[in-house]
């Protein structure tokens, strides 16, 4: 991997948001969108495919990830603007349809992950407190980081690093408790090492890795922020990869310490499998506190996602693909204030109408189906000189990116019917979106590569 210059193309633009995000945020900004609701939530699930031994799923998503994740950071310093995926798919395929649709799912996995976040939030964790109905919660929950979108990208960034720090505590604390046990004579280490044992060990690692992918989405929303984030050509490679390995590390250690600590039949299916962990490996600790621990991580994801969902609105109607009214920035605020409430009233439909394994299926489905195209994307780009240092990524990793991320979609339209469903939902409202754009404003509205790239 190296920094490369070329000979021509355009540095670096302008932009109307405010730069407020130095390199430590944005570390800590992919870190805590990384943490969050998928190791908080999925982890009993990834028992349920992998048996035991569930930090070997894990360690395969994380692969996966680093992948896609070299070529965004190529990409990113290359095109340091907020359109994300759907610029480079554009750049690299100049179809406006296929551009049109690469942003609705981008959009889309966004809004369904914060979705996914928001009835985690109204879910066990949430019951440790107060009975209350789970929809009901996950609306009112949705509102209020609404609430603080609006209030602007510094007090939302200022937000998440706070709840990374309380995230990362909780998931530290869950090591501890892991480290005690075990000098104590509680756990049994073997269970680590079991696999689930009525599949194959290929099957176990491959379905349990499909769901553990959903721990480590969220590298690619910082992508979002690039217009945000002060000297983002610089700081972006450092970011994305820092965040990914911090997350590893954590991973694995609680991974392993729950397959010590709560025996697998416990473990699997279980909608709070951390909350498990502190129960059984220390009776005597209040297991609210941790619970208010989980529900601050699920908070940080829902509204990191919804950040994302709403600059990559702002971003695509600032570039003319989408209209004009997305775009709108408060004077005073310097928000989107427009796209925050559009993909707000989205996500609120969503958990009205969704579970939250349908929903973390539907993000990784959407996901991997547009990390495919941007790796694809690294290498037809490789042909646009920019004069300006950016990272490039050695040819290998794009090829790989673009294999692994396909395979995992053939892999989960086999296997997760629910998740193609509502992803083949969200992606078709965004066709007759697209076809009502035309028919209002015809060829005048259509995508060419002048918008992207002005």
């Amino acid at each position: 991997m190296n920094i490369m210059n070329s000979e021509t193309g355009p540095s670096a633009q302008d932009t109307p948001l405010k730069r407020a995000i130095s390199k430590p945020l944005l570390v800590l900004f992919v870190t805590g969108d990384i943490l969050g609701a998928g190791i908080y939530v999925v982890a009993g699930e990834i028992a349920s495919e992998a048996g035991g031994a569930i930090w070997a799923p894990m360690l395969l998503a994380f692969a996966l990830a680093l992948l896609t994740a070299t070529s965004y950071a190529e990409l990113v310093t290359k095109y340091p603007q907020a359109a994300g995926a759907a610029l480079y798919v554009h750049k690299a395929f100049k179809q406006p349809f296929l551009t049109f649709i690469v942003a609705i799912a981008v959009m889309a996995s966004g809004i369904s992950s914060a979705s996914t976040s928001a009835l985690a939030f109204g879910g066990d964790y949430l019951k440790a407190f107060i009975s209350f109905p789970q929809v009901l919660a996950a609306v009112l929950f949705l509102l209020v980081l609404a609430l603080i979108n609006y209030r602007g990208i510094s007090e939302s960034i200022r937000i998440n690093l706070g709840l990374t720090l309380i995230e990362a505590s909780g998931l530290l604390f869950v090591v501890i408790i892991g480290i005690v046990a075990l000098a104590g004579g509680t756990g049994d280490v073997s269970r680590a090492l079991e696999f689930k044992g009525d599949t194959t060990l290929p099957l176990a690692i491959l379905g349990g890795a499909a769901l553990a992918f959903f721990s480590f989405v969220g590298f690619e929303d910082s992508v979002n922020v690039a217009e945000e984030t002060q000297n983002p050509r610089r700081v972006y490679p450092f970011a994305l990869f820092s965040g990914l390995t911090i997350a590893l590390i954590l991973y694995l250690l609680v991974m392993i310490t729950a397959a010590i600590i709560v025996p697998t039949e416990e473990l699997s299916g279980s909608s709070a499998p951390l909350l498990q962990v502190v129960k059984i490996g220390v009776p005597t600790f209040p297991s609210n506190v941790f619970a208010l621990m989980a529900l601050f991580a699920v908070t940080n994801t829902a509204l990191i996602n919804l950040i994302m969902a709403s600059r990559l609105l702002y971003g695509l109607s600032n570039q003319g693909i989408v209209p004009a009214v997305f775009s709108r920035v408060h004077t005073k605020r310097r928000t989107p204030w427009v796209s925050i409430i559009v993909v707000t009233g989205v996500a609120m439909v969503l958990v009205s109408t969704g579970t939250i394994g349908a929903l973390a299926g539907t993000t990784v489905l959407l996901l991997l189906s547009v990390f495919t195209l941007v790796n694809v994307s690294v290498l037809i780009l490789r042909r646009d000189l920019i004069f300006a240092q950016h990272f490039r990524a050695p040819t290998i990793i794009p090829v790989l990116g673009a294999l692994s991320s396909a395979g995992l979609v053939i892999f989960t339209i086999a296997t997760d019917p629910l998740a193609v469903l509502r992803a083949g939902m969200l992606v078709g409202l965004g066709v007759v979106l697209w076809f009502i754009n035309r028919a209002f404003h015809g060829q005048a509205k259509d995508i060419d590569a002048q918008q992207l790239d002005a």
